[in-house]
């Protein structure tokens, strides 16, 4: 076997590896096809990051402030125009993918493998990229993340903020 051949031979073999990764996904993974995903674990993994300094500091508080802001997420994305919704739907299906991870942040490594510190690192590096499109991308997750925490009225007491009382 010359040189050539063994190098072709590898890039094949490393290309059908990763196609087979890409394209392989486990069934229990899969979700059915009349229902809708709420990509909630991989907003579970943004969420920390995202809203850093304002989830409260006790776990239990931490985790039930992150549940209501999942579930203010879903209600925030049932209310965006189809177009957005479709939009927004193709951006977290990429960040799902290992080739749209691949694309959009240089590293097939899956979010949920990632430090903080990393998907920091992802998230600013979106926020001062040149492509004009990945800015949006930062700021469509970034204010849909805040307007859904910010949303619910349990997490205003960290804002000192109270609602006006109109009838006393």
């Amino acid at each position: 076997m010359n040189r050539r051949t063994f190098l072709l031979g590898a890039f094949a073999g490393t290309a059908a590896i990763a196609l087979g990764v890409n394209l392989y996904s486990p069934e229990f993974s899969l979700p059915d096809e009349g229902e809708e995903k709420d990509y909630r674990l991989l907003f579970g993994v943004l969420l920390p990051v995202m809203l850093d300094g304002a989830l409260p500091d006790v776990a239990t508080h931490k985790q039930a402030a992150q549940n209501r802001t999942l579930d203010a997420i879903k209600q925030s994305i049932a209310g965006l125009p189809d177009e957005q919704q479709a939009e927004l739907f193709e951006l977290l299906d990429m960040l799902e993918n290992r080739l749209g991870l691949l694309l959009l942040t240089s590293s097939m490594t899956p979010l949920l493998m990632r430090s903080p510190s990393d998907l920091t690192q992802m998230l600013e590096t979106w926020r001062h990229s040149y492509f004009a499109l990945l800015q949006t991308a930062y700021l469509g997750l970034r204010e849909l993340v805040m307007a859904s925490y910010y949303a619910c009225p349990e997490h205003w007491s960290r804002l000192h903020y109270a609602k006006p009382e109109l009838f006393k």
